[in-house]
């Protein structure tokens, strides 16, 4: 097996997990191991239960911001149109929500936030707020207006080295320098391999949110050139407080990359952290949002809204002729 296979392998494995409510009425559900049908009375999982006995399982699809169906899952068209009829994102996720296979987004499902990031990464001085603004998320402390891009790559770098410093030294190893090398893998140090692996697990998390709510997992305000910048970027926010101190704390084990992942997923790290994922990426989008104001579901049966270059937006479903055109 290649050593970019055996990497990938390595940082996929399976586990199950039950994933929070972003509000009180929209919840991310993980199921693998089931077929997911539509019945007379909704959508259930089903599960098998004994020799010719399955087990059904009711799904509150009306209350579901997002499904991942992860291995061993199967879906049909009639469960799945309900889903979407109902404005639920599915996702195809690797084990326990790690790594992000592909997603249908509801045709319903509004471009609000897909419009705003557009928006953001298009205009220069747009963009270096949002990228000021991840800076200030990150790491807690504001940036002055004004700092350019080089500036924070320092800042940047500066403060993850401090970081690894301190985590080096806490627990007793040798100065930390990162790397990933797929083609080394076995070679790696344990922390390195920890960091991979827990990293990977985030990135599946982070992506399926983006996917969520409609943004594009490629317009990144850090990073560019990869169709997963954006998920980069906001995986970039929580990496100090969850991978990294994770990683230091495994210097010593004989399976690193396998004892992360399963500490990540049982101990439900990454996925508390779902609700601040999509409160953070629209705050970095709409720095003026109103909590109140903030909408994760679209309203299913709005009409298309018109591009106006001068109000932004107006009615569609209005005739605009002139009264005797």
């Amino acid at each position: 097996m290649g050593g970019e296979a055996a990497a990938r392998k390595a940082l996929a494995r399976p586990t199950l997990a039950m994933l929070p409510r972003v509000s009180d009425n929209l919840s991310f559900l993980y199921v693998d191991i089931c077929r997911v049908v539509q019945t007379d009375t909704g959508v259930c999982a089903e599960v098998a239960a004994g020799p010719g006995s399955v087990h059904r399982v009711p799904i509150p699809t009306a209350a579901l911001a997002c499904v991942l169906l992860g291995p061993g899952t199967s879906i049909t068209a009639p469960a799945l149109a309900t889903f979407m009829r109902h404005g639920t994102t599915v996702v195809a996720s690797g084990a326990g929500g790690v790594l992000h296979y592909g997603s249908l987004v509801p045709q319903a499902r509004t471009t609000l936030w897909l419009d705003r990031q557009v928006d953001a990464y298009s205009d220069v001085t747009r963009r270096l707020e949002v990228a000021r603004a991840m800076y200030s998320l990150r790491f807690g402390e504001d940036v002055e207006e004004g700092t350019g891009v080089e500036r924070l790559r320092a800042l940047e770098g500066q403060r993850m080295k401090a970081l690894y410093r301190q985590l080096a030294t806490k627990h007793r190893v040798k100065p930390f320098k990162r790397n990933y090398d797929p083609e080394s893998w076995d070679e790696q140090n344990p922390v390195n391999k920890a960091l991979s692996a827990g990293n990977a697990a985030l990135y599946g998390v982070v992506h399926s949110v983006i996917a969520h709510l409609g943004c594009s997992p490629a317009l990144g305000f850090v990073h560019t050139g990869k169709q997963h910048s954006f998920v980069y970027d906001i995986a970039d926010l929580y990496k100090a407080e969850t991978t990294i101190p994770l990683a230091f704390s495994l210097h010593d084990s004989g399976t690193p990359d396998s004892t992360a992942r399963f500490r990540l997923r049982s101990e439900l790290r990454l996925y508390r952290l779902i609700p601040r994922i999509v409160r953070d990426v629209q705050q970095l989008l709409d720095p003026d949002l109103d909590a109140e104001e903030e909408s994760t579901v679209p309203d299913r049966w709005k009409v298309v809204d018109l591009w106006d270059p001068g109000s932004g937006t107006v009615a569609g479903g209005v005739n605009y002729a002139e009264d005797g055109a």
